[in-house]
């Protein structure tokens, strides 16, 4: 008898565990789960292309950058990070504790020639105006402490 592998998990899933955690890693150690690691339901020794559900990684993942509920950025010491959007106000809030290449949108695309693309989208421009105007009117201790809670910030 073999290992009872665990129910597929769907785009709506991946969303609820980026809204429970408020950002995760899409594969790095971190002091959250990874998406990866949450999909695969093991920790992952090496690149998680290789690992058995590597394909339903990149799906989920895929899903989560496809997400008006999403920024994918690199807040997670550099790494890609999946940032719900309950947390935007807090990190344009508290910016200036990112580097702030950290802070710009990663955006996947795919050519007409079949290439597969990486550009980024500068901080601020991606944050739109009702993500700008609620971070004006919160104050930097509540964003410090968003932030630190969803262990962007320790």
């Amino acid at each position: 008898m073999g290992a009872k592998r665990a129910r597929r998990k769907t785009g709506r899933d991946a969303l609820a565990f980026v809204r429970r955690h408020g950002a995760v890693p899409l594969s790095a150690r971190a002091a959250v789960p990874s998406l990866a690691e949450w999909v695969a339901g093991e920790a992952i020794a090496g690149s998680w292309w290789g690992h058995a559900r590597g394909h339903e990684i990149y799906a989920l993942a895929s899903a989560l950058e496809d997400s008006p509920d999403v920024l994918v950025c690199r807040a997670l010491g550099g790494k890609r990070t999946f940032v719900h959007r309950r947390l935007w106000p807090a990190l344009v809030r508290a910016a200036a504790k990112f580097p702030r290449a950290h802070l710009a949108r990663v955006v996947e695309e795919h050519t007409a020639r079949g290439r597969h693309e990486v550009r980024e989208v500068a901080f601020p421009r991606w944050a739109p105006p009702d993500v700008r105007a609620a971070a004006k009117a919160l104050a930097l201790e509540d964003a410090l402490a968003q932030l630190a809670a969803a262990k962007l910030l320790p």
